[in-house]
């Protein structure tokens, strides 16, 4: 499993010439290292003085990101199974028009989940921003350039999946499916740059 390499170790595979983990993993990991820091970020403010008001939410936030930034880290391992699942479906025989087919069917069905996993990682990444606005705003002012460098992940874990989503688009046969997932690509790409900018706008150093 990629997620259980020491970080040495992981960015040495990614150096290396295999082609996983590649863009999409690391856009999980950039997701998963924004809700680190949006944790952190919370767990300073909880007991602080000055910050008393906010406790319970800061306690809320601290006890919810746990398991997000689990979901992401696992995402650096699915998103490297649907590219492997790509490779295999392309490996399938195809002498005959039943193995043409099958062939076919599979390399599309591939496709499409190479396409959906860093979607998903694209709006999960996307839906943490709110979280990270909230300890920007209302969290310890010591570590606001933790939140900062949250958001700034955050931004780039969408960006980074939303491209591997496009490239994966371009391969996919069915119409359908490709306009409903670029209409989802394009309101995020819309949105991502809009909300990061409103909350380093909070950065006041």
């Amino acid at each position: 499993m990629l997620a259980d390499k020491s970080l040495k170790a992981f960015l040495e595979e990614t150096a290396s010439k295999s082609p996983v983990p590649g863009g999409g993993s690391i856009a999980a990991m950039s997701a998963a290292t924004a809700a680190a820091l949006t944790e952190m970020v919370a767990n300073l403010t909880i007991g602080k003085k000055g910050y008393e008001d906010v406790q319970e939410e800061m306690m809320e936030l601290a006890s919810s990101l746990p398991s997000i930034r689990e979901n992401f880290v696992s995402d650096i391992d699915r998103d490297a199974e649907a590219f492997n699942r790509v490779m295999d479906a392309f490996k399938l025989p195809k002498e005959t028009e039943e193995e043409k087919t099958k062939r076919r069917n599979a390399i599309q069905d591939s496709m499409k989940n190479a396409a959906s996993v860093p979607l998903a990682v694209a709006k999960n990444a996307f839906k943490i921003m709110d979280l990270i606005g909230k300890v920007v705003e209302k969290g310890n002012k010591n570590a606001i350039t933790d939140g900062a460098v949250a958001v700034m992940m955050a931004r780039t874990a969408v960006l980074s999946a939303l491209y591997n989503v496009k490239i994966n688009l371009g391969s996919i046969k069915d119409g359908d499916f490709v306009k409903v997932v670029y209409d989802e690509v394009n309101q995020l790409e819309g949105k991502v740059n809009e909300i990061e900018k409103e909350i380093l706008s909070k950065v006041v150093l």
